[in-house]
């Protein structure tokens, strides 16, 4: 059965979103800069979402740097509670203009723009009892008082059974429909817990958001975060949204990245077109700008980089750059711009892992008929990592894709690697 979510991201979504350099902070000037970037480094590449993320619709005080968010904030709401960017901020909203602005330019540039939204309803729009768009409920009436973020204050869940509480999601998705939003990436969803029993307790906020966006009558990409996801409602994740986070935020250490591995593993069945398993943003070039002023270049080695783009490549993550990209380079825009693993990334198959243990792992996909098999070395001393391929009697060359280098084969790949580094190898 084909949903209406399948017209959109039936490859995993390229993009980048400004979480990992801007946090809560991050303002139109950088959103539009980091846009121009990708359209003139990175779209003939297949890269296409521009993504701001969360306090879009708080406004600090001027100069106020935050990497936090400020508890209980003053937000920007329209009449009917729905959240708006905030102005001094984001200039080109002012008299109610929204994101139109933003999302007309980013489109000019031949991109998509993409929001994030925290599930729920403004906790301000309930106390203030600010009525539903097209009912005569208010939010207070659709407020569900027992879910709330454990790390976010601005919001409460809506009651699926209360009257007016699918309007109050169709109002806000037909609000970014007229702003012209491509993307919308849902936070506080995928795994929340109301009671310890209840470990997937927003399946009915899915559905509404679900909903909604089939009935704006604009096609979005839905991504739910964050993570892990719970693997056994799978089947839910993929009828409703096109990607869903499979772990917590991802930062730039090798514990984080080796963990990955095994998270893949336990996912890499349910990679389908329109259905993918999201890996988190890429942790590359400059990031945690907002947190001083400064930020830092990213902790992963230049191995642990290649490790990285190579597992989301042939798992087939989408691919959400998370630096400031003005600040790119020569090596940052190599792993963004290598077309062919961003051809396994975007036209794979299923992957799958043909093994791993404490020391290596091995994964395969193909691209046609074409194997795709990529070796990775998971400790702290240059290794040799083998894979049997005797099953590819017609292949006898393999082509690594991050050097350009060919070798012979017989029978069995075997490749010498660096400390937490990897090889992704065309056989041919």
């Amino acid at each position: 059965m084909h949903y209406k979510k399948d017209r959109v991201a039936l490859k995993p979504p390229l993009g980048w979103n400004s979480w990992d350099c801007y946090g809560p902070a991050v303002n139109e000037v950088q959103l539009l800069g980091n846009a121009r970037y990708m359209a003139e480094h990175l779209k003939a590449h297949g890269w296409q979402y521009v993504v701001c993320d969360i306090q879009w619709y708080e406004q600090p005080e001027a100069g106020q740097r935050h990497w936090e968010y400020n508890r209980f904030a003053e937000l920007c709401m329209d009449g009917f509670g729905r959240l708006i960017p905030a102005e001094n901020r984001f200039p080109s909203a002012a008299n109610g203009a929204g994101f139109k602005p933003i999302a007309d330019q980013i489109h000019a540039l031949g991109l998509k723009f993409g929001i994030h939204i925290m599930r729920g309803v403004p906790r301000l729009a309930v106390h203030r009892a600010l009525p539903v768009k097209d009912t005569n409920v208010t939010c207070r009436d659709i407020a569900h008082a027992n879910s709330i973020c454990a790390w976010n204050t601005d919001m409460y869940g809506v009651d699926a059974d209360r009257d007016g509480a699918q309007a109050y999601y169709d109002a806000i998705f037909e609000l970014y429909a007229s702003w012209g939003v491509d993307y919308v990436k849902v936070d506080d969803i995928c795994n929340v817990k109301i009671t310890p029993l209840e470990p997937y307790s927003a399946r009915r906020e899915i559905e509404m958001i679900r909903r909604a966006i089939d009935r704006c009558g604009r096609d979005m990409v839905l991504s739910l975060s964050p993570g892990p996801a719970v693997l056994e409602e799978a089947w839910h994740l993929a009828k409703n949204a096109n990607m869903w986070r499979i772990t917590d935020d991802f930062w730039d250490n090798w514990d984080s990245l080796k963990e990955m591995f095994w998270r893949c593993e336990r996912w890499q069945a349910h990679v389908k077109p329109g259905q993918f398993p999201d890996c988190d943003m890429l942790p590359l070039g400059h990031i945690t700008i907002a947190a001083d002023g400064i930020g830092h270049n990213t902790n992963l080695t230049h191995a642990e980089q290649i490790t990285m783009m190579t597992l989301w490549g042939i798992f087939r993550s989408p691919l959400i750059m998370g630096g400031e990209m003005r600040d790119n380079d020569a090596f940052t825009l190599s792993l963004l711009a290598n077309d062919e693993l961003l051809n396994l990334n975007q036209n794979g198959t299923t992957p799958l892992q043909l093994f791993r243990d404490e020391t290596k792992a091995a994964w395969l996909n193909f691209v046609g008929s074409t194997p795709y098999i990529a070796l990775f070395n998971l400790t702290e001393n240059r290794a040799v990592v083998s894979a049997e391929l005797s099953e590819f009697t017609d292949k006898t060359h393999a082509e690594e894709i991050w050097s350009g280098e060919k070798t012979a084969f017989t029978k069995t790949l075997s490749a010498k690697i660096e400390p937490h580094g990897a090889k992704l190898y065309k056989l041919i």
